[in-house]
């Protein structure tokens, strides 16, 4: 009897031992994974961190370096224009000692073609529009005259050159163009003989009873 007693209890007290264990061991594994979701939240959140920072860092160096590099072109650009004033500056002292206009007149076009040199070297080129067709993209026409010998919306004459940067029109030019006109007896008489009969026919019937009545 004590030996069946026994036994039972022992089984009953292992049973129980394992039941214990078994919750411990989940626990402690919720507990690591637990831990792990700590820890890449934590991770996570360092590299939002620095992200942000980064962004704000961004946010206030990107309106400098716009602000530099506007700086330093338009510097470039005007740096490139101070030997055309010295060439002016030279050239007005020498006029005023100047023989002749030639002379004059040459050192002009010298300071006339450095502009455009340095111009092109920054991407701004003039436009050539005479005898080319009339274009409302490049040209403003400002006069419109009539040379048969010409073609039709062709032009005739620049008063003022038109400019591009790198291919875009950044001003214009302005212009005369040929505006063919047809010949005036030929379209007169075409367009006046079917209305001239037209006034014929409807107004003598009139005048006739008119004239009855008298």
């Amino acid at each position: 009897m004590d030996e069946k007693t026994t036994k039972p209890s022992e089984e009953q007290e292992r049973n129980q031992s394992e039941s214990a264990e078994a919750p411990t061991d989940e626990l402690e594994k919720l507990r690591q994974d637990l831990e792990s979701v700590r820890k890449a939240k934590d991770e996570v959140f360092d590299r939002l961190q620095r992200v942000y920072a980064d962004y704000a860092n961004f946010q206030k160096r990107v309106p400098k370096n716009i602000a530099d590099s506007v700086a330093y072109e338009k510097e470039r650009f005007l740096r490139s224009f101070l030997p055309v004033l010295d060439n002016f500056d030279r050239t007005l002292r020498e006029a005023r000692t100047a023989q002749n206009a030639e002379a004059v007149i040459k050192g002009v076009q010298i300071i006339h073609d450095q502009m455009l040199t340095i111009l092109k070297s920054h991407g701004v080129e003039p436009m050539e529009t005479v005898n080319e067709k009339f274009d409302p993209g490049r040209h403003e026409a400002m006069l419109r005259r009539s040379e048969p010998d010409q073609e039709d919306d062709v032009v005739l004459e620049e008063f003022q050159k038109g400019y591009t940067l790198s291919g875009r029109v950044i001003r214009p030019s302005r212009v005369a163009i040929n505006k063919v006109q047809a010949p005036p007896e030929a379209g007169k008489s075409e367009a006046r003989n079917p209305n001239l009969e037209t006034n014929t026919s409807v107004q003598e019937p009139q005048i006739q009873n008119e004239a009855k009545p008298a």
